[in-house]
């Protein structure tokens, strides 16, 4: 979108809105993303309406938005993204009042279309272990995605909590994460024994083999591949968290990497190693750079596709599907909201509504009088 002069009515605004969620409100980059996008897409709006000028914001009133709101719905933008467009307005206008330039807010008096929330999808078990053994584990990135799959299922975490994932966040002498949630929220989750297992196969094998991926030449991340020697930070890192581990089998012989010594403890060069290894993200792409939660969501395509699950299935189904089954399980649902990191118990309870979904199909099909297909006349019952 081109800039012209009379849009810095709009982008000085925005500009200074944007910086004050980012630095006073401490939200995420992709908050303030989504509030960048919002805000941009309504000043276009703006100028297309008044001849490629914008005004003022504080010229704009509560007519002119609900007009807004009526080009959304014409031209089939979704209610959420309608209602989410808003949600930002009104953001910026109480801003405005805040810093002066608004006497008003003309966005509050806007109703949010009504929608109804659907309900979230979840897999069975079966279906999460078919999508937990699609990856190809004698690659580095079958490894890795495994890995990560398993993490996104044990702990309930959202793809940009997994991706985000850095070694020191990994507490795994207690079977925990630290994750860094929506609005840079703190919350640990637990990690289970299959994920922690998948973990170290992945950082022991696979990581050092994409780490390296980027400074040579022709190196294959595909099909199966030689292990490398993990760095000495690793091996310090699996000697700390998995003493005498036998990840791949039973039979298979220890790692028998050792703990730092004394001398290294005390040596500022490889202290400074340390300290640089445990602020490194632990998912790597295939170019040895810090993965994504594109990449994630384009590898979990081709398992989805792979299984022949339902094509709806994204990295956010895991989250879903782990709530829900434990919910399933008998655990409260004030256990679950600590677990997911909400902030309001209401966006959790709309798991209760996806296990009493789950209960209602078992009902209809196991109940004899649940339809009148299986209920018998009083004739066939004499």
């Amino acid at each position: 979108m081109s800039v012209n002069e009379s849009d810095k009515y709009l982008l000085v605004p925005i500009t200074k809105f944007l910086r004050y969620l980012s630095i006073e409100r401490n939200f995420s980059q992709y908050t303030v993303k989504s509030y960048r996008e919002d805000l941009m897409a309504w000043l276009e709006y703006e100028r297309d309406l008044h001849d490629g000028v914008c005004p003022r914001p504080d010229l704009i009133g509560t007519p002119e938005l609900r007009g807004y709101v009526l080009a959304m719905s014409e031209a089939e933008y979704g209610k959420a993204t309608i209602s989410r467009r808003l949600a930002s307005l009104r953001g910026f206008y109480r801003f405005g009042e805040r810093e002066g330039w608004a006497t008003q807010n003309p966005a509050k008096a806007l109703r949010n279309p009504r929608m109804r929330r659907p309900l979230p999808l979840v897999l069975s078990q079966s279906d999460v272990l078919k999508l937990l053994d699609a990856p190809d584990l004698s690659s580095p990135l079958g490894l890795r995605d495994r890995a990560i799959l398993e993490i996104l299922y044990s702990g309930g975490l959202r793809v940009s909590e997994c991706v985000g994932l850095i070694f020191s966040d990994l507490l795994l002498d207690e079977d925990l994460l630290k994750i860094r949630g929506k609005g840079k929220r703190e919350r640990f989750a637990f990690i289970g024994s299959y994920a922690k297992q998948s973990l170290l196969k992945y950082i022991v094998r696979g990581r050092e083999y994409l780490r390296v991926a980027s400074q040579e030449s022709g190196r294959r991340v595909k099909g199966e591949f030689t292990p490398l020697e993990p760095s000495r930070e690793t091996q310090r890192f699996v000697a700390t968290f998995f003493p005498n581990s036998r990840p791949f089998a039973p039979d298979e012989a220890e790692y028998g990497y050792q703990p730092p010594s004394p001398e290294e403890l005390n040596d500022p060069a490889a202290r400074n190693r340390w300290e640089a290894f445990l602020e490194e993200r632990v998912f790597l792409n295939k170019n040895g750079k810090p993965l994504g939660t594109r990449g994630v969501a384009q590898k979990l395509e081709e398992y989805v596709a792979q299984t022949g699950l339902d094509p709806r299935i994204s990295p956010h189904s895991l989250r879903h599907s782990f709530a829900t089954h434990l919910l399933d399980s008998g655990a409260d649902i004030r256990s679950i909201q600590e677990l997911l990191g909400h902030r309001n118990i209401v966006t959790t309870q709309i798991y209760t509504h996806v296990s009493t979904a789950a209960l209602h199909a078992v009902y209809n099909q196991a109940h004899p009088r649940a339809h009148t297909s299986g209920v018998s006349t009083d004739e066939e019952r004499e």
